[in-house]
């Protein structure tokens, strides 16, 4: 099992654009798998994860409700933002500036195979990663992601995940809210759920937080709790 994963950052980077890469990134993984499967090949299968920062961009998961976005064509311009219907799980989500969004393309037979896992440990990263700033992220029951306040009126969610998994090979991840305009929320109804709130690293401690930094703890949790070997950058 290859449990060394190379990493990128590639930067503000367009949505459909980084979609596509990470598409063909899982294709390649899908590929030598049934190679190795069929005896063809003994190669390794490699695992990555991307570190990237979108343009105003709103995505829709294929379970999810049209109507949850806000914003008809015209006024999407307006906002300079995009929108797309995607192939990941959950629904309506935001990302741009001042958000960390991570995507890792694991090949889950290198670490475990089970979903579920996947993704608490997704979210435990996120959860340890903000502790470090005082922040007690927590789970809400039947609501993927990381959140605050949970269980009383001021319940926000700070990180939405979804992901996509094909052959144990995952894509789409997490995109935390650090220094985020919160105000393109506004513009949607988050992940479908009415009536709570969003939230980010800065609203909540009053200060513009180092993006960099905050990769580098995602980074070292991430590793911790997925017993990674090695983390190569790509």
């Amino acid at each position: 099992m290859n449990k060394k994963i190379r990493i990128s950052d590639l930067g503000r980077k367009d949505y459909k654009e980084t979609w596509d890469y990470q598409t063909s990134l899982l294709d390649e993984i899908v590929s030598l798998k049934r190679e190795r499967r069929n005896g063809e090949s003994k190669i390794e299968t490699p695992n990555y994860f991307l570190f990237v920062e979108h343009p105003h961009v709103y995505t829709l998961g294929k379970s999810g409700d049209i109507n949850n976005l806000l914003l008809n064509e015209e006024k999407l311009k307006e906002k300079e933002a995009t929108f797309y219907k995607i192939n990941r799980g959950g629904d309506i989500t935001y990302h741009g500036p001042g958000q960390i969004v991570g995507y890792p393309i694991l090949d889950l037979e290198n670490f475990f195979t089970d979903i579920h896992k996947y993704l608490r440990l997704l979210e435990e990263s996120i959860i340890l990663t903000i502790a470090e700033y005082g922040l007690e992220g927590e789970r809400s029951e039947g609501e993927t992601g990381v959140w605050l306040g949970v269980g009383t009126p001021f319940a926000r969610k700070i990180c939405a995940m979804g992901i996509r998994a094909s052959r144990w090979v995952t894509m789409h991840g997490f995109a935390l809210n650090v220094n985020a305009n919160l105000g393109y929320f506004d513009n949607i109804i988050p992940c479908g759920i009415r009536g709570k709130a969003v939230t980010s690293m800065e609203v909540e401690l009053g200060r513009k937080i180092s993006e960099e930094e905050v990769k580098e703890k995602i980074i070292k949790h991430f590793k911790e709790l997925f017993e990674v070997e090695e983390f190569i950058k790509a």
